[in-house]
């Protein structure tokens, strides 16, 4: 999964888009070329102190973007990076395949029930709080536990509200310290009990750069090493800003070990 962000603030500034045509193609047609199965667009900022954006202006971020990525590469499978029903809805309306939300649907309570009459995919992250709030919230007794404990519960209200397909995101970064951060990948296979598919997103984050002492600009060393040990911990889908490196990586896992 290619992330593209239509923001002006995402943390890693060569994700952003420009919102020119020219530049959403550019981007999504090297992602396609270089093997990005499904293509991640954002258009609301979700790093730690990000500044909160109107529903109006996520929309005008988004739209445009899915709808020129799908008429190019109609064959390509397309994801809204959203938490906000509304916003759910118009993305898959205009052309997008799979929902994918940060908040797994404690933002917006009528996300389950719009995923389901979308009948699309549903991506389900891990996250206590909200993005300005969630670094407050990093206190577990069993953190795996509590993590599996949550997804059980948003699997059944997903079921219930008619969501087929249902992908788990353990949300690395949000409302976890970086310790419990590599303590869930460490422990990732952990999650394979639950018997859904698993994306990891770590992708140039701080738990990387700050353990390093480096930038996001700097962080694609690192971020290869965890996908790495994500793939070999049983993780089925890596999101990702480096496509090209992250295949090269997936490669040869398969070499090693199918």
């Amino acid at each position: 999964m290619g992330i593209i962000n239509s923001t002006p603030d995402s943390f890693y500034n060569k994700s952003r888009t420009t919102g020119q045509e020219q530049d959403i193609l550019a981007k999504a047609s090297k992602m396609i070329e270089e093997g990005a199965h499904i293509l991640d667009i954002g258009g609301y900022s979700s790093r730690p102190g990000a500044a909160p954006v109107s529903e109006k202006e996520e929309l005008k971020r988004v739209i445009h973007v899915i709808k020129s990525i799908k008429d190019r590469f109609p064959d390509n499978l397309v994801s809204i990076d959203t938490f906000r029903s509304t916003v759910a809805k118009e993305a898959v309306l205009a052309g997008a395949d799979i929902v994918n939300d940060i908040s797994g649907g404690g933002l917006d309570a009528e996300m389950f029930d719009t995923v389901g009459s979308l009948d699309v995919p549903y991506i389900c992250m891990h996250m206590v709080g909200t993005p300005q709030t969630m670094q407050h919230f990093s206190n577990y007794i069993d953190i795996e536990k509590e993590i599996s404990y949550y997804f059980s519960e948003k699997v059944k209200k997903c079921h219930k509200a008619g969501i087929k397909d249902v992908i788990l995101d353990i949300g690395l970064g949000f409302s976890k310290t970086l310790e419990q951060n590599y303590e869930l990948i460490r422990n990732f296979s952990y999650f394979k009990s639950l018997k859904l598919p698993l994306l990891i997103g770590v992708s140039r984050k701080s738990m990387i750069y700050k353990l390093l002492e480096t930038s996001p600009e700097k962080a694609l060393n690192g971020t290869t090493a965890l996908h790495m040990a994500a793939l070999i911990n049983g993780a089925n889908l890596l999101r990702v800003h480096d496509v090209k490196e992250a295949n090269e990586t997936l490669k040869l896992y398969k070499q090693i070990y199918t």
